[in-house]
């Protein structure tokens, strides 16, 4: 007989458990889709130059361990189901069951429910990890064709994390029915909004910006007396009083509050427009320090940027609690729109919940806001490892050195670097090109020059730097017996480029002197190494320049008939570096690179970040998403009275429906909005601070795709709840 009266009722609430099935299919459907690539039966064809085993391994650490999450999402989905049951629970003890046979009955339907939101979506999964499969192969420059798999394996895990989360939260639910009255459950639709009382949320909130903002004083004080220089340009200046000036300005505003006795509005509005402010002053350090080359270290970086984070968090929830004061004061200030057909009712739903629920939305707004930036950042940051790994891994074997800690010239680098044609040897691997060169200082007089950021440019003879260039399939060049061209860095700048051709016409090297060439401009990505320490450029001269020079740095590229194997990269990696230390007792630094060792922890660790921050972001989009539906839903008994007052007093269905229509627009669009403007000015100087990074490696036109498709994702998902909370809600407060 129970098991009729669960099937019965579990069918007949299929609608009030609309947004239940919605949250949990998705996030099985996420669950499944990422954890399915680590499966032990899932094998891809990626050659034997990669290992698969750090990417499957990682994917389970990060899946995991953000699915965690979920159980907040799982036991707030399930209170939600346990509030909007409360009479029927009443009725049923009144009729004479037991109390503990309700819960048991209550966790039996939410039970079932949930095991149909996993089958589906594991069903929605098998889909959608076709997407995480091509998006893998896309990673390794593999071609993809679609298979239909499902993996045991992940379904075992699926099925049993989400009945597990089902059973230990069904626990707590039947504990609490039994444990709450029946005259508490009869009256739960009818209880009474909470008294609508001063928050001390913003209280907390405030208080702990203006201690942030003493230290930002304390902090400005100091960096103006370590590092503050007349000669400085104007920019700098201004970036090292305003932030002094401006986290004065929030304190001596806060005495002036006090002291005044102004209402609390008030004083919230004043910080929030000096939080606007110190998060200007305190973003423009690292901007500035960047351009100008300031000595602050990334300690003091990392501080301001703790600033500007602190200044927005607490914008956004100052914003948030004025919000409901703004609607007022629109209400109070607009009598026409006051009194417009039923605005009157509108404003006062709104009004009396932004009261009572400032700091929900401020946490939700946040929890967006976030979600939004990884959405955006993902890409970024992986689009930025991808285009950097080319540069730096486009030679099959890659050995290089540093003299960076040398003090005498007779312990600079003059090895070939013989175990590596051991090694090729004895393993039959075939060579298409192999360059030992040397980079030569112009003058030797600069070999003592270790300044960070004012290290010496270096030269190449012209016969090396041809033979790079036919390894990359680049035209070779010429230059006249006192000439000189240059060879830049990707990820140097136009402007950077002019500046210094327009200083360089010509150069003073040990025994000659040399003139641009009328080429003087080379740009084709030629590696990383072969450009010495804080440098951009190279310099090439004619070899009998060369011969007069001081050779610094010795280095090896090489490029194989065909791909290196995992196993030897790594067995000629430890044999290498066991020669030739990454530091020796003389200074020289050694190392080497395998464009089959860094491109599998390149694309492993980027699959992996990518995966975990698009994963991460979902799941906090939809507990905000769910957060806000259930938010409305929760109150719904209230509002059924509410409204059928109104169509007591003869407002028609059609009327209601935009009321409903708006009133959700309102509690969707309000944090939704604000999370959207914050992050676009976040996102904005972020993109602003590595902008030459994503010209070099990205690209912007791949860029606003792949934002494209971030701000598709946020639309679908806004969509599903959307809807799902408008169609319960609305048979929420119908009469029928």
């Amino acid at each position: 007989m129970y098991a009729k009266l669960v099937f019965r009722n579990a069918k007949r609430s299929v609608k009030d458990y609309l947004v239940y099935i919605v949250t949990m299919t998705i996030c099985v459907t996420l669950f499944y889709a990422f954890l399915s690539i680590s499966s032990s039966f899932y094998n891809p064809d990626i050659g034997s130059e990669y290992d698969f085993t750090m990417l499957s391994d990682g994917m389970k650490i990060a899946i995991c361990m953000i699915t965690l999450l979920l159980l907040f999402l799982i036991r707030f989905v399930n209170h939600y189901m346990l509030r909007r049951k409360q009479k029927e629970f009443a009725v049923q003890s009144i009729m004479g069951m037991e109390q503990k046979t309700i819960g048991r009955i209550f966790f039996a339907e939410t039970l079932i429910m949930g095991m149909f939101s996993i089958l589906i979506g594991i069903f929605f999964g098998v889909f959608c990890s076709q997407f995480i499969t091509a998006m893998l192969l896309t990673a390794y420059g593999k071609p993809y064709e679609i298979s239909w798999t499902l993996f045991p394996d992940t379904v075992l895990l699926t099925v049993v994390f989400f009945a597990a989360s089902f059973f230990v939260v069904g626990i707590f639910n039947t504990h609490t029915i039994q444990k709450t009255k029946i005259i508490d459950m009869l009256s739960a639709e009818k209880e009474n909004e909470p008294e609508l009382k001063q928050s001390r949320f913003i209280s907390v909130v405030a208080a702990f910006f203006e201690l942030v903002t003493v230290w930002g004083l304390i902090t400005g004080i100091q960096k103006v007396l370590f590092y503050y220089d007349t000669r400085f340009a104007l920019p700098v200046q201004l970036m090292f009083w305003g932030n002094i000036l401006f986290p004065l300005l929030t304190l001596l505003w806060s005495i002036f509050c006090i002291i005044i006795k102004k209402k609390r509005e008030y004083f919230i509005t004043g910080l929030l427009i000096c939080s606007v402010l110190n998060a200007f002053a305190a973003a423009s350090v690292a901007a500035l320090t960047n351009e100008y080359y300031l000595p602050l270290g990334n300690g003091t970086l990392n501080q301001y940027l703790l600033f500007v984070l602190i200044d927005l968090l607490f914008f956004i929830c100052a914003l948030i609690y004025l919000t409901s004061g703004l609607i007022v004061t629109w209400k109070e200030k607009s009598p026409e729109r006051r009194y417009h057909e039923e605005a009157l009712f509108f404003f006062g739903q709104i009004i009396s919940k932004l009261n009572t629920t400032s700091k929900t939305m401020a946490i939700i707004c946040i929890t967006l806001a976030l979600a939004i930036f990884m959405f955006v950042a993902a890409p970024i940051l992986t689009g930025w490892s991808s285009g950097f790994l080319d540069i730096r891994s486009m030679y099959d074997v890659q050995v290089f050195s540093r003299y960076n800690g040398v003090h005498e010239e007779k312990n600079l680098p003059q090895d070939s670097y013989e175990i590596i044609t051991d090694f090729l040897t004895e393993h039959k691997i075939n060579t298409d090109y192999d360059c030992t060169f040397d980079l030569y200082l112009p003058k030797k007089d600069d070999f003592h020059r270790r300044q960070k950021y004012d290290f010496p440019i270096a030269a190449i003879s012209l016969s090396d730097y041809n033979t790079i260039r036919k390894m990359l399939g680049y035209e070779q060049i010429s230059l006249g017996e006192d000439e000189f061209t240059t060879q830049w860095k990707t990820i140097a700048t136009e402007e950077e480029k002019s500046c210094f051709l327009a200083e360089h016409t010509s150069v003073a090297a040990d025994g000659a002197i040399l003139n641009l060439s009328e080429q003087s401009c080379h740009e084709e990505a030629m590696g990383e190494s072969v450009y010495n320490s804080y440098t951009n450029v190279l310099y090439v001269f004619p070899d009998h320049i060369c011969k007069n020079l001081l050779p610094v740095i010795r280095n090896r590229y090489i490029t194989t008939a065909e791909n290196i194997s995992y196993e030897n990269a790594k067995e000629l990696e430890k044999l290498f570096t066991e020669e030739y230390p990454e530091q020796t007792e003389s200074g020289v630094m050694y190392g080497i690179r395998f464009s089959t060792l860094q491109t599998n922890s390149t694309i492993a660790n980027n699959f992996v970040l990518q995966a975990a921050m698009l994963y991460g972001a979902v799941v906090l989009m939809i507990i905000c998403l769910t957060v806000l539906s259930l938010q409305q839903l929760l109150d719904a008994g209230q509002y059924k009275c509410r409204f059928s007052v109104l169509r007591k007093l003869g407002v028609e269905e059609k009327h209601i429906g935009k009321l409903i229509l708006k009133q959700l627009s309102v509690w969707f669009g309000l944090p939704i909005i604000v999370a959207i403007l914050v992050d676009a000015v976040v996102i904005s100087y972020f993109l602003q601070t590595i902008a030459a990074e994503i010209s070099a490696y990205i690209g912007f036109g791949a860029l606003m795709l792949q934002i494209g498709a971030t701000v598709g994702i946020l639309v679908i998902l806004l969509i599903c709840y959307f809807i799902s909370t408008w169609i319960i809600f609305k048979r929420s407060v119908n009469p029928w």
